[in-house]
């Protein structure tokens, strides 16, 4: 037991080693995780106002129903009747304000269509779904269906 500290220097190197370690860390966390982090569990506290700092950008369904009328009556009839025109057709708060001569892009139907009638074990059975490669292979949804009515044209 008496040469067990006989070479101690060694043993100091290790512990100066882990203390810089330790400090450095505690120094680089303070340094890169923001003010606010953990407030709210694993979160940022400021994030919220970050994200409310954001212009709204959708214009909503009564303000697509004011100027578009007849779409309105052809989508109450079928089965798209509470689905959000900014849904298929993406936020349009600047067209609808008149703020930009931006028109909007008709939308892709095939790939606009899919992304809610893929076949998939996780939508209810009730739910129109289909195999893309089955149903039809290529081409356009509306070639058969109406995007706003989608029964068969």
């Amino acid at each position: 037991m008496r040469h067990f500290f006989e070479h101690k220097e060694h043993l100091v190197r290790m512990a100066v080693l882990f203390v810089v370690g330790i400090l450095a860390f505690v120094v680089f966390r303070e340094i890169m995780v923001p003010a606010g982090f953990g407030e709210y569990g694993h979160f940022r506290a400021g994030a919220l106002d970050d994200v409310r700092a954001h212009p709204v950008k959708y214009a909503g369904q009564a303000t697509c129903v004011q100027c578009h009328t007849d779409i309105a009556e052809q989508r109450a009839q079928g089965k798209h009747a509470h689905i959000g025109c900014e849904a298929c057709h993406g936020p349009l708060a600047t067209h609808a304000e008149g703020k930009s001569d931006e028109v909007p892009t008709k939308p892709d139907p095939r790939a606009t269509c899919l992304r809610c009638h893929t076949q998939n074990v996780t939508k209810p059975k009730t739910f129109p779904q289909i195999v893309p490669a089955e149903h039809s292979a290529e081409g356009p949804c509306t070639a058969c269906h109406q995007a706003h009515s989608p029964s068969l044209s």
